[in-house]
């Protein structure tokens, strides 16, 4: 396919330094249904993308198109601030029985405020108001939103410089693998925790991704998933797993936490709960932690109806009777088929990969070649972005709805931009 770089005069003069995706794709999109997209000129691209997670159920999903221009048609309550409105009782009713019942999640439900970031602000603010500590640990690596308190707990050295002033209370420790196995899981961490000479504050909480998607596709085992789990309940700790990117379905499971059977003190989602991708977040958090004050956190957007609306139709469609799990994991099977044949073939340039479900990297003994591959997929129509602390990962981040014929066609041109980049 050959494309034509847009006049992007506008973009150009008008909005700020800081774009970012259009710079890697060059196109004025106009139009969006499933997995693909269309550019104004009429160019259609294979999305592998999927609103970086917000679109688990791809673009313009018909079923939540239907209910959310319904509500819309009767004039249903488009901004609600936290009042009580029919579209969310009937969000909070679908996910207590279509999501926390049958995994026996007591959680309570807090509207944070419509993005990510927000929902991790309230998470760490819960901990620190029910331990009364200021710490919180999280992992090397780590991506939890571009806010203070969040940029705290996040790895990315140039992320954090962004913030222009000190980032505090934040204490680093070892990813799973961080040490390539030389040094036993939580040996330095519970060392320093149990030695009153090593200056770390006891911490409130430790938060977490299960797979870390911006920095890296780095997966953490069940097995260190669960004795982190043990090491916060003897620490005395709470755990806070962020969902964001990983939940609603991404890795298997609705929660990625599941297939290591912990239960989290809090959890963190937004992206794909809204599934439609109109701004939404949730924070949960085990009854006993609910001592906030009317008002004491809150937003302007945190009641966002439309994304209520969405949000239930896509639980009721695609969670209800359990196939989604099952579909999920099968597309996943054949995403690391086609990567084991990649990497095979790219073997001496030291190709690699990893991933869980639906979230896959892959990775070169040359770090700039990631972005190589993305570039030239894009010229072949898929839109595929790099992750990782140096842009050397090539992240795939397909909708969940994606048809296996999409999804061989998209791993095939995945499989000719890194043969083209040889």
């Amino acid at each position: 396919m050959t494309i034509t770089p847009p006049a992007l005069s506008v973009f150009e003069t008008v909005e700020s330094e800081v774009r970012s995706y259009c710079r890697g794709w060059p196109a004025v999109f106009d139009r969006a249904q499933g997995a693909r997209l269309t550019d104004e000129d009429g160019h259609t691209y294979l999305d592998f993308f999927a609103g970086a997670g917000s679109l688990n159920y791809g673009h313009n999903n018909p079923v939540l198109k239907r209910a959310l221009l319904d509500y819309l048609e009767r004039d249903g309550i488009t901004h609600g601030l936290d009042m009580a409105t029919t579209a969310k009782r009937a969000f909070l009713e679908s996910f207590q029985n279509v999501i926390l019942r049958p995994r026996d999640l007591p959680y309570k439900v807090m509207f944070p405020g419509p993005t990510g970031t927000n929902a991790v602000e309230a998470a760490l603010k819960l901990a620190r108001k029910v331990k009364g500590r200021e710490s919180i640990v999280s992992f090397t690596n780590a991506f939890h939103g571009m806010s203070l308190g969040s940029l705290a707990v996040t790895g990315n050295a140039f992320k954090r410089a962004g913030a222009g002033i000190p980032l505090v209370h934040g204490t680093p420790m070892p990813f799973d693998n961080y040490l390539d196995g030389q040094v036993p899981d939580f040996l330095w961490f519970e060392r320093l925790l149990e030695d009153q000479g090593s200056g770390l504050n006891k911490p409130a909480a430790v938060i977490v991704e299960t797979v870390q998607g911006e920095g890296g596709i780095n997966v953490a085992r069940p097995e260190w998933l669960r004795a982190l789990r043990e090491l916060c309940d003897r620490q005395d700790m709470l755990l806070i797993v962020d969902d964001i990117q990983m939940g609603c379905g991404r890795t298997g499971a609705f929660f990625s936490f599941e297939e290591a059977g912990i239960t989290p003190d809090i959890v963190t989602l937004s992206k794909s709960i809204s599934g439609y991708g109109l701004p939404m977040s949730l924070c949960l958090f085990m009854p006993e932690l609910d001592v906030w004050g009317p008002g004491e956190h809150n937003g302007t957007f945190r009641g966002n109806n439309p994304a209520f609306v969405t949000a239930t139709a896509a639980l009721d469609t695609y969670w209800a009777d359990g196939q989604m799990e099952k579909q999920t994991i099968a597309r996943g099977e054949q995403v690391e088929q086609a990567l084991l044949a990649i990497c095979d073939e790219n073997s001496a340039y030291g190709a690699h990969f990893r991933g869980r479900g639906l979230v896959w990297g892959m990775e070169f003994t040359d770090k700039s070649r990631a972005t190589a591959v993305c570039a030239r997929a894009f010229e072949l129509g898929l839109l595929v972005e790099t992750s990782g602390p140096q842009s050397e990962v090539v992240k795939l981040l397909p909708s969940l709805t994606i048809t296996p014929d999409e999804l061989d066609e998209g791993l095939r041109t995945l499989a000719r931009a890194v043969r083209e980049t040889a």
